[in-house]
């Protein structure tokens, strides 16, 4: 039997996103809501991209409600994987929180809208524990898939890789972070175990990574020297300065013709921010999970904004969303990594008794709350 409800209402509205955008918050992680005595209002279609009903929803508790988009953003939580559409902040109630991903750092128009209509916000992208792990984070996917659709672009502009060989496919990783380790992993099976398991049966080449951090990633003549023999650039790197390339367009022209970049960071272009925000390698075209593979003569390429350099181009793997390439999976890591997080929210009764010293979960929501990143600047 479901509790009496605690206090705080959650809705989950629908991310109206690009078509191929199919992730939604899973039965499981509603039930555990509704069983903390929280009132959850779930947008109508829910889960409907990964085959799920209302039905599945709307039997796990009387707490559960079907509501309208709109019903959905006037609770007290409004819970949402990507950050919506900055024109729907006004569906927000002031005092309510935002619980997506808000990417404080790279967006201070962002955090100046949400103070102006004030709404509180936590960032899931900056939930940490105490020694600044990520939390809230699915950065085996974004490797794995990423790196298995550059290899899929590969097949396609290097016709030799088809052939048997004694040679080796050359990986260059650029950020030996957690998402550049998985990479690492991914790229020795060529992105995709049976992809491996195939090529080794046929003789085919295996794979040779070599990694570089940043004290070399910033070095030009390494970097350019390095590119001649690497078929496969895989950028997992995290700068200090966005405003700044780390790969600019001319080093580019460095890499072999059938040479694939991996861009698994997919910062956008937000050149009108201050300070601004560029790709971290210069002048390539960010996908999305309508498109992620981008060969040099598709159109993407003259969309990018005035003025980037973008004359030196070779097949791109970029998607502003890797986890959802596989959507399943991926909503079943963030709903039980959200699932203690949002319980202690519930237990705290909302923002104001969320204490920077509280337990374990209350400091890592404390942490990534706007409070606490206007507090710090």
């Amino acid at each position: 039997m479901a509790k009496r409800p605690h206090g705080l209402s959650f809705g989950l509205p629908r991310m109206h996103k690009e078509r191929g955008e199919r992730r939604d918050f899973l039965p499981p992680l509603v039930g555990r809501l509704a069983d903390q005595g929280a009132e959850v209002y779930v947008e109508r279609g829910i889960g409907s991209g990964m085959g799920f009903r209302d039905q599945d929803y709307t039997d796990l508790s009387p707490l559960v409600h079907l509501a309208s988009n709109e019903e959905a953003f006037r609770a007290d939580v409004v819970l949402v994987l990507r950050c919506p559409d900055e024109s729907e902040f006004l569906k927000l109630r002031p005092g309510s929180i935002l619980f997506a991903m808000l990417h404080f750092p790279t967006r201070p128009k962002r955090v100046q809208l949400l103070r102006e209509l004030g709404v509180e916000a936590i960032s899931m992208d900056s939930i940490t524990d105490d020694g600044g792990r990520r939390l809230v984070v699915d950065s085996r996917d974004v490797a794995w898939n990423g790196v298995e659709a550059a290899f899929d672009a590969l097949e396609e502009t290097w016709p030799d890789l088809r052939e048997p060989s004694d040679g080796a496919v050359r990986v260059l990783v650029a950020g030996p972070g957690e998402i550049g380790k998985h990479a690492v992993e991914a790229a020795t099976k060529l992105g995709n175990i049976e992809r491996a398991a195939r090529y080794a049966r046929e003789g085919r080449r295996g794979v040779e990574v070599l990694v570089v951090g940043r004290n070399l990633t910033a070095n030009e003549r390494h970097m350019r020297g390095c590119f001649g023999g690497t078929d496969v650039l895989v950028d997992a790197t995290q700068r200090d300065d966005p405003s700044t390339p780390l790969i600019p367009n001319a080093w580019i022209a460095d890499l072999p013709p059938h040479a694939v970049i991996c861009d698994l960071v997919v910062d956008p272009y937000l050149l009108d921010e201050d300070p601004p925000t560029v790709r971290s390698i210069e002048g390539i075209p960010q996908g999305n999970l309508d498109q992620w593979i981008f060969m040099p003569d598709d159109p993407a390429w003259d969309l990018l904004p005035v003025g980037v350099p973008s004359e030196h181009r070779r097949a791109v793997a970029s998607c502003y969303s890797w986890p959802g390439v596989h959507p399943l999976p991926c909503m079943e890591l963030y709903g039980a990594q959200l699932a203690p997080l949002l319980e202690a929210l519930i237990r705290a009764g909302g923002m104001d008794g969320l204490h920077p010293e509280g337990s374990y979960h209350e400091r890592a929501l404390h942490r990534a709350s706007l409070r606490a990143w206007v507090g710090a600047g």
